[in-house]
C-alpha cells in the first residue's frame, strides 16, 4: 500500500522533542564556554540554529506547521528562546 509521501517521512513526536532536547543542551555547552559571555553566545548560537532549522526545513520542501512536527517548528521554538534570552540578557 502506497502512503502519502509526508507521512512516511515524517519522525515521532517524541523523536523531534528528544532531537530539539539534545540540540539545546548542546548549545548550552557550548555557550558556557563563550568568550563573550554566557547569554550572547547562546544568543548568537539560538540565531544561528534558527537559521540552519529554516534552511533545512525549505531544502526538505517541508509544509510550515503541518500536522507533524518538522524543522519549522524547531525554528518557532528557537525562535522563542532566542527571544527569551534577549529579554533576560537585556534585564540583566
Amino acid at each position: 500500500m502506497p502512503q502519502s509521501s509526508d507521512i512516511s517521512r515524517a519522525l515521532s513526536p517524541a523523536r523531534i522533542i528528544a532531537r530539539f532536547a539534545v540540540r539545546v543542551a548542546l548549545l548550552a555547552a557550548f555557550a558556557a564556554f563563550g568568550s563573550i559571555g554566557f547569554g550572547r553566545s547562546l544568543k548568537a548560537l539560538l540565531w544561528m540554529s534558527i537559521i540552519l532549522c529554516a534552511a533545512v526545513a525549505l531544502l526538505k520542501r517541508e509544509t510550515p506547521f503541518g500536522a507533524a512536527l518538522n524543522h519549522w517548528d524547531e525554528c518557532a521554538a528557537f525562535g522563542a528562546l532566542f527571544a527569551l534570552v534577549h529579554v533576560v540578557n537585556e534585564l540583566t
